[in-house]
């Protein structure tokens, strides 16, 4: 029942499905009781909803199937609950920018992670990301430093975003769980020391990245360093270039209901937390580099400023 519930939250509070439109869910085999959920829940509304199963991508951000792609661009609302992220895609981009299909990518999604994140108050979630993303709005840089050894500064020039999991236009788009303000650093500007303290079940321990010209440049050899490595290099191979080492992304989560699970999806979803990519920046402003992939590090009990004015502490947002 409350995967159902979870279902209609989504169709009816977060995309806002109307009799008639025609609903694309793309999900791959162990997902199929989500996907059912959704599809059951587009029917009570009156929408014509199709299921698509395709096999699972190499990584997050690794293109769908032509006809994937195709029937994405087509449909008025698009879900994803796959295991890699259709987000920083050029499936996911044009369907939404040429064509003003209305998109939420849910990628690695469990059922429980589903139902948690799903019965959340996404209108309060939109009211507490937009008030931060004022805040962001004005600042021209960030610094960001963690009890296990972060010490960045961000530039802030380009136009930052909120992910709210309320998507009712046509082209908007967003993750499911929702709740964060994002953006791309100017690139080749980022620099300083990155700890990473969880991403998924690559990084489990704090994780040292040295960054310079908004690149990463060392990892430490530790277990998840070397499997974050190994990540990125194997992207480079696909790409035949180094952009998979970009910093692509600043995130600041905004969801109070979202805990660390060891899903990257909801981890950096967790209200007071911040979480830094690396790899593909193209869906955001400002972002002109393309790669295969999009890896999101989760900082945790981070102190964050913005033109010197502490806006978090400790993890506790000051907003």
């Amino acid at each position: 029942m409350s995967l159902n519930k979870a279902a209609q939250n989504a169709i009816q509070t977060c995309l806002a499905v109307k009799p008639g439109e025609e609903v694309l869910i793309v999900t791959d085999w162990d997902r199929m009781k989500i996907a059912e959920a959704m599809y059951k829940a587009a029917l009570k509304v009156g929408a014509d909803p199709m299921i698509k199963v395709m096999h699972p991508r190499e990584g997050h951000g690794v293109e769908p199937p032509r006809t994937v792609t195709q029937a994405m661009a087509e449909a008025d609302v698009v879900l994803c609950p796959t295991e890699k992220s259709l987000t920083h895609t050029d499936a996911r981009r044009a369907a939404c920018e040429k064509h003003g299909s209305r998109i939420a990518t849910l990628p690695m999604i469990s059922e429980d992670i589903f139902i948690r994140g799903l019965l959340a108050d996404y209108l309060e979630i939109k009211k507490l990301s937009e008030k931060l993303l004022r805040r962001v709005a004005k600042a021209k840089e960030a610094k960001i430093t963690t009890p296990s050894g972060t010490e960045l500064i961000v530039d802030l020039s380009n136009e930052f975003e909120t992910d709210t999991g309320v998507v009712h236009k046509p082209g908007e788009y967003s993750n499911l769980p929702a709740g964060e303000v994002c953006g791309a650093p100017k690139e080749g500007t980022t620099e300083g020391v990155l700890v990473i303290d969880h991403l998924g079940d690559i990084i489990t321990k704090p994780t040292r990245i040295e960054l310079k010209g908004g690149r990463a440049v060392r990892f430490e050899q530790n277990s998840g360093g070397k499997k974050f490595r190994k990540l990125l290099d194997e992207a480079v191979r696909r790409d035949k270039n180094k952009n998979a080492f970009n910093v692509a992304e600043l995130g600041i989560g905004t969801n109070p209901t979202a805990k660390l699970s060891g899903n990257v999806l909801e981890d950096e979803k967790v209200l007071g937390t911040v979480h830094i990519a690396l790899g593909d920046n193209t869906s955001y402003h400002g972002g002109n580099t393309a790669a295969s992939v999009h890896e999101d590090g989760i900082l945790l009990k981070p102190d964050l400023l913005l033109d010197d004015k502490p806006i978090m502490r400790s993890g506790k947002l000051l907003v």
